[in-house]
């Protein structure tokens, strides 16, 4: 058994070894970004203004009995946008302000007012008889 051999065997093992790690880690950064692009395209933007009215999410209530129970409380005005997504909401019933991040609003469009209906009469249609 030659020693010279046997290293130079080992060393191309070692080697072999390094590039299936290099390219199990680029895989790796391969599946994240493609993971993070399918998830930032599925992300809806919020932008709101002043005077908005939305809804916010009530996460606390999970273990009310009322199954059917909405979690969106609201609808509240948007008193101010601060920074890294925070919300300052007014509430017109209690006349109170408080700060809630904004993934926990969502914009609310209104009850539209019911469209008035015009109702047409028509005309009898001849019977058999009479033509």
């Amino acid at each position: 058994m030659d020693l010279t051999k046997a290293g130079e065997a080992r060393k191309l093992q070692l080697e072999e070894l390094e590039c299936l790690k290099n390219e199990s880690y680029e895989n790796a950064r391969i599946y994240k970004e493609n993971t993070k692009a399918f998830h930032d395209h599925h992300i809806q933007k919020k932008d709101f203004k002043e005077g908005d009215e939305v809804f916010l999410y009530n996460s606390r209530l999970r273990f009310m009995p009322d199954k059917l129970r909405s979690r969106w409380e609201g609808p509240f005005k948007v008193k101010e946008m601060k920074p890294y997504g925070v919300v300052e909401l007014f509430d017109p019933k209690g006349e109170v302000t408080f700060k809630v991040n904004g993934h926990r609003v969502k914009k609310y469009h209104g009850c539209k007012p019911p469209r008035e209906l015009e109702v047409y009469i028509l005309e009898d249609a001849p019977s058999r008889d009479e033509a």
